[in-house]
């Protein structure tokens, strides 16, 4: 039987706004805390946290996007959510203090949240049942693009320009997002009006996280503070064992890999089920840890960066389609949140515990311990996920042979 079409127009026009709305993210992650230590003399914590309350912005109102966008309609959060990101771009040039420049990034992060909630729960209603998998591996990769392309951009425009070039880019990358979106009809959910009230009116922990989706979630969350170890500190890592010149390359290895692998991960997760792809995805990503631990040569950690994005990499969207897949069609939207809120928790509160393990065990005895921590999270994924694939498909197997 031919299987059903992927790439429609919709599936690239939200494929493309979300690659802007990404690249935006990632071009201002990378010189944000240079911009408020340079432009308002802030302290490295405070320039950290000009940084990273972008992601508690977009932790907040995951929270409520995903209650709530089936009652708003996904079209309307949507472009809410695409027009307050373009809004907040432009709220960057009058900013003359740290203070007001936090509260421009918490509004940004918020629109983040608003507007890829909105998105990806659309692109999850125009994939196929039996290739969602492969379909949000190909979706991810409009975020991996930007992953490569944002930091260098982000660096190359502090290089030769002015930090207003930098938001003069944004402020362009967020119209055009806009733009695109206009083009795609946004599917809404099929729901009943007394599904919709229970939405409106629900104040329990039901209500604002998808529980069919915690159990891969919290794997995610501990994947999270396992990858902001490598966010955080490579490049302190990488000064202290003279490597940044092969550590300015590493992300570049990563979204190569990630381009190169998805398709293929996502196929086999829809084809073959998910333990055939987590299992080793947990595996690699522990030994990418390992291998990072003890470098000492460029190639080792380039091979690193491959091997991250073949293991982080390839959970990150797996676990967006197991989330999907376990959730009720018109919990989508919920799933997908709570899925982004465990993996924003784990790399927003990862670099604080990290950072007081590394006076003790140094750098390497760091990514020793989060190798141990993604090692530990195979066996709870048996216990949370696993076990009942295995039993399912032991179930289908057994009826196949009984109706032959």
């Amino acid at each position: 039987m031919k299987p059903s079409k992927l790439w429609t127009k919709n599936f690239v026009i939200i494929f493309i706004s979300n690659f802007f709305v990404a690249l935006t993210f990632y071009l201002l992650m990378t010189t944000m805390t240079v911009y408020a230590v340079e432009q308002f003399g802030a302290s490295q914590s405070k320039a950290g946290l000009a940084s990273s309350i972008f992601i508690i912005g977009a932790l907040f109102s995951r929270l409520l996007a995903g209650k709530y966008i089936e009652v708003i309609g996904r079209k309307k959060l949507l472009f809410g959510g695409l027009l307050l990101f373009f809004i907040a771009t432009v709220l960057y040039f009058p900013v003359n203090n740290l203070n007001l420049l936090m509260i421009v990034r918490f509004i940004h992060g918020t629109a983040f949240g608003i507007a890829t909630t909105a998105m990806n729960t659309a692109v999850m209603e125009l994939i196929p049942n039996e290739r969602r998998g492969e379909g949000t591996s190909y979706f991810s990769l409009s975020s991996t693009a930007a992953t490569a392309l944002g930091p260098f951009l982000g660096l190359f425009i502090s290089q030769y320009a002015d930090f207003n070039m930098v938001f003069v880019s944004v402020s362009i990358f967020s119209v055009l997002s806009i733009l695109f979106s206009f083009f795609a009809v946004i599917p809404e959910a099929n729901i009943t009006k007394e599904q919709i009230q229970e939405m409106k009116m629900g104040l329990r922990l039901q209500d604002f996280f998808e529980i069919k989706a915690l159990p891969i979630s919290i794997i995610m969350f501990m994947m999270g503070i396992a990858y902001s170890g490598i966010l955080s500190f490579l490049n302190s890592y990488a000064i202290q064992i003279h490597l940044e010149e092969a550590a300015s390359m590493f992300f570049v290895i990563y979204a190569t890999f990630l381009f190169i692998s998805r398709p293929f991960t996502g196929k086999l997760l829809d084809r073959k089920g998910d333990n055939i792809v987590v299992y080793p995805a947990l595996f690699l990503f522990a030994i990418s840890l390992i291998l990072l631990s003890q470098a000492e040569n460029g190639i080792v950690l380039l091979l690193t960066g491959a091997l991250v994005a073949l293991g982080y990499g390839t959970m990150m969207s797996s676990g967006q389609a197991i989330a999907v897949k376990e959730a009720p069609k018109h919990r989508i939207g919920l799933a997908l949140s709570t899925f982004f809120i465990f993996i924003d928790g784990g790399i927003g509160v990862g670099p604080f515990f990290i950072g007081l393990l590394i006076p003790h065990i140094g750098y390497r005895g760091m990514y020793l311990a989060l190798a141990a921590v993604v090692l530990s999270s195979i066996i709870l994924y048996y216990y949370l996920h696993g076990k009942k694939v295995t039993a399912s498909k032991l179930v289908l197997q057994e009826s196949k042979i009984l109706n032959r």
